[in-house]
C-alpha cells in the first residue's frame, strides 16, 4: 500500500529551497531595486583621526602651575562631501569669516599630492572654545566638516617668557628632519623651556578609526575601537625658577635694558633669570592674531626677543677683578698682604689710567674694597710677565686656562637654547691683532680690570659668585628641577660638582673683600643691617653712551643660599643701580619682602625709567 504522507525528507529540502528563494528576492530588493541602500553603503567612509595629547605641564620650583593647556579646534573638511547647497552666510558666521576667507580656505591645488578632495585636510585653524560651542549646535547642517580637538599654551603669570618659551606650527623642514614625528600643522616648541625639553614634553600621538556618514556624522567604529591607541600625555616639568622672584625682577627691570641671573649656589638651580625689556608670554600662544603679534615683537627695536642673560655678551668691569686675585694668589704671584702702591691713577711710560680715591691697598682685600685700579693693573701684569717680560703669551695662556674652569669662553650648558659663551682672547688673537709676537702685557692691561675684549654673559657673572660662595666649585646652571610623577633622574651634567684649581685659603681673602665693599667701599648701596652680602660693582665702559652698571654678589657670607649678577645698560656706575637692585632681590629670596625702611630704595629703583628718561 502506497505510504499516502510524503517523504519527510523531501519536505525539508522543498522547504530550503523556497526559504533560499525569498531571501535572494529580497537581497535583490535591496541591492538591485532599492538606491538607497547603494547610497548608504556608499555614504559610508573611514576616517582615520589623530588623537592628539595633551602638552607636559610646567610648575616652578614650588609647584606653582606656571604653564598650562588650552582647548582649542581645528575645523578639517573632507572637499567632496560638502554639500554644494549649505547655508555659505550661516557657516561664516558661526566661524567668524569672510565670504572670501571661505573660498581662499577651500581652493586649493588638487594637481599636487599635498591635496586630496577625498582626503580630510585643515579648513580653519585655532577657533576658540566658544566659537566652536557656536558651530558645533549647527554642524549637522554642515556635512563634510569635522572638528579636531588640540591643545595650545596657556599662562598663569605674564612673566619669564624667554624661560619658558612658546610653541610654533611645524614647517617642512621640521617634518623633513623628524621623519615620522612631525606633520605639517602639528606644534612644536621653539624657544626656551619648550625647545629643549620637546621630546618629553610633546607626549605621543593616537589614533581612531571611525566610521561616518554622508553627513559627517560618526555611525560606528572599525572592529569596535580595538584598532585604536590612545594618546599619551606629555611628561609634567618642575623647573628651579621662584616665579615670586622672577617677578620681582621683570618689576626691577622694568623701562630698563638688562638682566639679573640668581642661582642657588650649593645645587646650581636658577632661581630667577630675567631679560628686559621682555614680553608677555601669552601674546605668543596660538591664536588666530599671533601672526600680528610675533610681528609686533620681532620689528620692536628694543628686541624683546633677545635673552640679554644668556646671549648678550658684555665687558664684566671690575666684577673680574676677585677672579683675577684668585688666580693670581694660586700662580703665587700676588701674596693677600701684598702692598701696591696707587696715587690716584697707574703710570706707564705715557699712558695713565685714573683709579678712586681710596687709601693704600696694603692687602688685596682693601684692594677689592675699594676697587683699585693700579692693584689689578700691576698683578695682572705680573701674572701675565710670569715668564718675562717678552714671552706674555705663556703667561695669558696660563690665565685662560684658570678662566676655562670658571667656566668662561664657552657656554656654561645651562638648559636653554641660544646660550652664548662669551669671549675671552687669547694669545693666537693678539698675535694676528699686533702682527706676530709684537705684543706684551702693556697692550691688554685693560683685561686686568675687566675692560677690553674679555666679554661675559650674565649667566656667567652669577655663577662666578656661586664659585666664589662655593669657596671653589660650581655645579651647571640649569633650569631643570624635577620630572613630576616620573623616577627620571636629572642628567649628570646638573648634579656634578666642578672645581676650580684654587686653594681654599685664596678664597677668604677675596671674601673679605667683598664683604668690605658692601660695608664701607665701592658697593655701599648694596648693605643690608641684618645681611651680610659679599659682593663686587663693576662699571663696564662703553664708547657709545653711557656706561654700564654692573654687580654680583652672593648672601649670607655663611652657607649662601643666592648668588647674583645684575647688568643694567647704560645705568652708570656699579653701584648706582645695579649694587641696589641685586640687594633688593636678595632680600626678597631671603626675607621674602622688603624691609619698610628699606621702601625708599625700592620705589627708586622701580621708577627708574632709563629707556625714556636716561
Amino acid at each position: 500500500m502506497q505510504n499516502p504522507f510524503p517523504d519527510r525528507s523531501l519536505i525539508i529540502r522543498r522547504g530550503i529551497i523556497v526559504a533560499a528563494i525569498i531571501l535572494l528576492i529580497k537581497v535583490a530588493s535591496l541591492q538591485v531595486f532599492d538606491p538607497s541602500y547603494i547610497q548608504q553603503a556608499e555614504a559610508r567612509t573611514l576616517d582615520k583621526q589623530t588623537l592628539y595629547p595633551s602638552r607636559g605641564l610646567i610648575y616652578d620650583r614650588d609647584g606653582q602651575l606656571l604653564v598650562f593647556n588650552n582647548p582649542i579646534y581645528d575645523i578639517n573638511v573632507i572637499y567632496d562631501k560638502i554639500d554644494p547647497a549649505m547655508d555659505t552666510a550661516r557657516f561664516c558666521a558661526l566661524l567668524d569669516i569672510t565670504r572670501e576667507e571661505f573660498v581662499r580656505n577651500l581652493t586649493k591645488d588638487w594637481s599636487t599630492r599635498q591635496f586630496s578632495k577625498s582626503v580630510p585636510f585643515t579648513f580653519l585653524r585655532h577657533v576658540t572654545p566658544d566659537r566652536f560651542a557656536a558651530f558645533q549646535e549647527s554642524m549637522y547642517e554642515f556635512p563634510g566638516f569635522t572638528p579636531v580637538l588640540r591643545n595650545v599654551r596657556g599662562y598663569h603669570y605674564p612673566h619669564a617668557a624667554h624661560t619658558l618659551g612658546y610653541i610654533s606650527e611645524v614647517d617642512q623642514t621640521v617634518v623633513d628632519n623628524y621623519t615620522g614625528d612631525y606633520v605639517v600643522g602639528d606644534y612644536i616648541g621653539t624657544s626656551g623651556i619648550e625647545k629643549m625639553y620637546e621630546p618629553l614634553l610633546k607626549g605621543r600621538k593616537g589614533i581612531s578609526y571611525v566610521l561616518r556618514d554622508n553627513l559627517g556624522r560618526e555611525v560606528g567604529r572599525i572592529s569596535e575601537g580595538k584598532l585604536d591607541s590612545a594618546a599619551v600625555s606629555g611628561q609634567d616639568l618642575q623647573i628651579t625658577l621662584d616665579i615670586a622672584l622672577q617677578r620681582y625682577a621683570e618689576q626691577l627691570l622694568a623701562n630698563k635694558k638688562g638682566s639679573i641671573v640668581c642661582i642657588e649656589p650649593a645645587t646650581g638651580e636658577v632661581l630667577a633669570l630675567a631679560s628686559a625689556p621682555g614680553y608677555d608670554p601669552a601674546a605668543l600662544t596660538i591664536h588666530r592674531n599671533r601672526s600680528a603679534a610675533f610681528a609686533a615683537l620681532q620689528q620692536d627695536t628694543l628686541k624683546p626677543f633677545f635673552d640679554r642673560s644668556v646671549m648678550a655678551a658684555y665687558a664684566p668691569g671690575s666684577i673680574f677683578k676677585p677672579v683675577l686675585a684668585l688666580i693670581a694668589m694660586q700662580e703665587n704671584v700676588l701674596q693677600p698682604n701684598r702692598t701696591i702702591y696707587c696715587d690716584g691713577a697707574y703710570r706707564y711710560r705715557h699712558f695713565s689710567y685714573g683709579c678712586h680715591d681710596h687709601i693704600t691697598p696694603y692687602n688685596v682685600s682693601i684692594a677689592l674694597q675699594h676697587s683699585c685700579n693700579s692693584y689689578f693693573f700691576q698683578t695682572f701684569r705680573d701674572l701675565v710677565e710670569k715668564e718675562g717680560f717678552n714671552r706674555p703669551a705663556r703667561g695669558l695662556t696660563t690665565l685662560n686656562t684658570y678662566l676655562q674652569e670658571f667656566g668662561l669662553d664657552e657656554p656654561l650648558g645651562i638648559d636653554l637654547p641660544h646660550e652664548k659663551g662669551g669671549n675671552v682672547p687669547g694669545p693666537a688673537y693678539y698675535d694676528q691683532l699686533y702682527a706676530g709676537d709684537a705684543w706684551r702685557s702693556t697692550y691688554i692691561m685693560s683685561l686686568g680690570i675687566g675692560q677690553g675684549e674679555l666679554q661675559l654673559t650674565t649667566l656667567q657673572m652669577a655663577n662666578l659668585a656661586a664659585i666664589i660662595a662655593n669657596r671653589g666649585y660650581y655645579i651647571t646652571p640649569h633650569l631643570i628641577r624635577g620630572f613630576v610623577n616620573s623616577t627620571m633622574s636629572l642628567p649628570e651634567a646638573y648634579t656634578e660638582q666642578k672645581f676650580v684649581q684654587i686653594d681654599r685659603q685664596y678664597f677668604e681673602p677675596v671674601i673679605e673683600g667683598m664683604s668690605r665693599a658692601v660695608t664701607g667701599g665701592t658697593a655701599v648701596t648694596a648693605y643690608h643691617p641684618r645681611i651680610e652680602i659679599c659682593g663686587k660693582t663693576g662699571t663696564s665702559q662703553n664708547p657709545h653712551g653711557k656706561d654700564h652698571s654692573v654687580f654680583f654678589a652672593f648672601a649670607p657670607r655663611e652657607n649662601p643660599q643666592i648668588a647674583i649678577a645684575v647688568y643694567v645698560e647704560n645705568a652708570g656706575w656699579g653701584g648706582t643701580v645695579a649694587a641696589p637692585m641685586a640687594a633688593l632681590m636678595i632680600e626678597k629670596y631671603l626675607h621674602d619682602q622688603i624691609d619698610p625702611n628699606r621702601a625708599w630704595i625700592e620705589n627708586r629703583m622701580l621708577e627708574m625709567d632709563l629707556l625714556t628718561k636716561p
